[in-house]
Formats: structure tokens, sequence, C-alpha cells
């Protein structure tokens, strides 16, 4: 359990301070009634015929003023002070401060590599604290950094996770034989660090951004698309419905196929997704060749104000299916994406 932090402290130091501050003016009011002849009972019970003190039931004024003596009010103290333990320990926490600083390098070592294919594999770093958060934007990245042959290598990722994992964050990293970056990362062991900086990107998703988003993505471009179908479809009030293209070259690479799988079906009114293979299986019910405009056509929704579209992948990809939105009168995306351009280019 981490320790509760000045401000908690703050809170509890002050609602104690007025319990007992309260106490003592009770006690006080109290002592100056008995002195000027009134007791508690007399107040409680007043509009009410007044007995004579003599006639008054002795056991009755016993339970009298352990009702509403010093008793009840050590049993009311002790009762405030539960009452303050399970708030603080139910609401009270909350989430620590982000981890990452757009502004400043750090330094986290690998917890645990999860291989989904031969070259590929989920790398997950652990935060300094268990019960960390990243402090990440849905749909923003980070900037991972490496000294590779002496010189500092710089490539942006977008996490998969979010920070509803606490205490670490997740890349899914496809290792290339010459990619600088990727095959560094692929070679690390448990324990071994890596630098990051962030959040970075113009992208920051938010229910009710788009009543639509179409998505296309080739290869490990899904990594953006995932971590915003994740967000959007565990939150039962957003309303956002997606479609993904998702493009590659054989079957084995296309990554996270059983999550993407078990998400549409799941939310089938609000998720759905098309695979589109170069080298298809037999009986393969997908799209095959590169993406068409007429996969566009048909699996994305049409242009309008209030839909988007999203693509990461390959550069030739892109530049593909730029034209293909351009010839279904899509908007012309600008070199530089921004959050309010219907097609948004990571």
């Amino acid at each position: 359990m981490p320790l509760p932090n000045q401000f908690q402290l703050a809170f509890l130091a002050s609602f104690l301070g007025s319990l007992a501050l309260l106490f003592a003016v009770t006690e006080f009011v109290k002592a100056k009634l008995h002195a000027a002849g009134y007791h508690f009972s007399d107040i409680i019970l007043i509009g009410l015929e007044k007995k004579p003190r003599e006639q008054i039931d002795p056991e009755a004024e016993a339970m009298a003023d352990l009702t509403s003596g010093p008793y009840a009010q050590i049993v009311a103290l002790a009762l405030a002070l539960v009452t303050t333990v399970v708030v603080y320990l139910k609401f009270g926490r909350g989430k620590r401060k982000p981890v990452l600083d757009p502004q400043v390098w750090k330094e986290f070592p690998l917890k645990q590599k999860i291989v989904i294919s031969p070259n590929t594999a989920i790398y997950r770093f652990a935060l300094p604290h268990p019960e960390d958060v990243l402090g990440l934007p849905i749909g923003q990245h980070v900037s991972v950094q490496a000294e590779i042959n002496g010189k500092d290598i710089m490539r942006s990722y977008t996490p998969t996770s979010s920070d509803d994992d606490l205490g670490h964050f997740d890349l899914l990293i496809k290792a290339y034989e010459k990619g600088n970056i990727s095959r560094y990362i692929s070679l690390l062991k448990i324990g071994d660090k890596v630098r990051i900086k962030g959040p970075k990107g113009q992208f920051r998703y938010a229910p009710g951004l788009a009543r639509e988003l179409g998505m296309i993505a080739g290869g490990t471009g899904i990594t953006p698309m995932l971590q915003i179908i994740r967000a959007a479809l565990k939150n039962p009030l957003d309303r956002t419905k997606l479609s993904l293209i998702y493009a590659n070259v054989n079957p084995e690479d296309i990554l996270l196929k059983k999550e993407l799988d078990e998400l549409a079906s799941k939310h089938s009114h609000r998720f759905r997704v098309f695979y589109v293979l170069n080298n298809p299986p037999p009986s393969w019910d997908g799209g095959v060749g590169f993406v068409t405009k007429e996969h566009i056509e048909k699996q994305l929704p049409p242009t309008d104000k209030d839909i988007k579209v999203l693509m990461c992948g390959p550069p030739p990809m892109i530049t593909a299916m730029k034209k293909h939105l351009a010839e279904l009168n899509y908007p012309a995306p600008r070199t530089v994406s921004k959050l309010e351009d219907q097609v948004f280019c990571f």
C-alpha cells in the first residue's frame, strides 16, 4: 500500500482536528449548562412537561448520561475514525503523479517479454512504483532513445497499454534485421533499461470526438489503433463506432488477431475489423493483395463532418491510401496532421 501524500495527510489532519475541536466545544458548553442548572436531557425534552429532578428515575438518568455524556462522544469519535479510514482507503488514495515528462529522458527496466510471433513481442517495462501510471493520453506516443554504434538513435512508439495498467507500460515492437531501435530492444535482457520521453503527438482521443472512426493500419501500425479501440470499447458511456482495415503480408503477421476478433465479437454493434493479406491461406474470406479503394468504400464510413479516418503504416501504403481517399472525396490530410483534421496520419 502506498504511503499517503501531503494532501491526503492534510485532509486527515484537518478532519481529526475539527472533530477534536467539536468535542472540546461540546464539553465546554455542557459544563456551562450544568453550572447554570440545566441538564442535557432537559434540553432534548424541551416542550414536554418537565418533571422535578427528584422524580426522575435514577436508572433512566444514568442511561441518559451514558448516551449523551463522554461515553457517547468517545463512541462517536471512534466511529468517525473508522469511517475516515474506510473512506480514505477506498477513495482517498487516487492515482499517483504521471511518470512521463515531455522534457526529461527517463529510464525504465524491461520487466517481461511476451512473444507474439517469431520477430514480434510485447515488451513490458516497469515503472518506479507498482501503482505508478505512465501518464500517456490515448492516441499519443513516446520517444525511445538508445546509443547505437556511438550515436543516439531515437524512434517513436505507441504503447498498447493505458493508465489503467498500473506499474508498467507495454510496447508492441516488430524487430527488423536492419532496424536500429527495434533490433536493440529485441536484444534486451530482463532488467536492461531504455530511455523514454513523452507524451508526444497531435492526436488525443476522447468520447464524442467523432460519431465514427475509420481506421487503416499496416503491420505494427496497429498499435495506436489498438490503444484507441481498447479505450473506446471499455467505456460504457462511449458510443463511437469503429471500423478497422488491417493489412499484412502473411497470416502470421496479423498482430493480436485473437484480441481483435474477440473485441469485434463482443462489441459487434460498435466495432468491426476487416483483414487484408498479400499471401492469404486457402479459404481466406478477407481482402487479398493491397488495400483498395473498394475496400475503403465498403468497410469505412463515408466522408462526413462528424467522422474521422485514422491511418498508420509503412509510407508507401499511406501514400496509396491518401490517393484512394481523395478519389472517395475525403479531404486531403496535412503534411503534419492535427486533431481537427478529418483524415489523420500517425
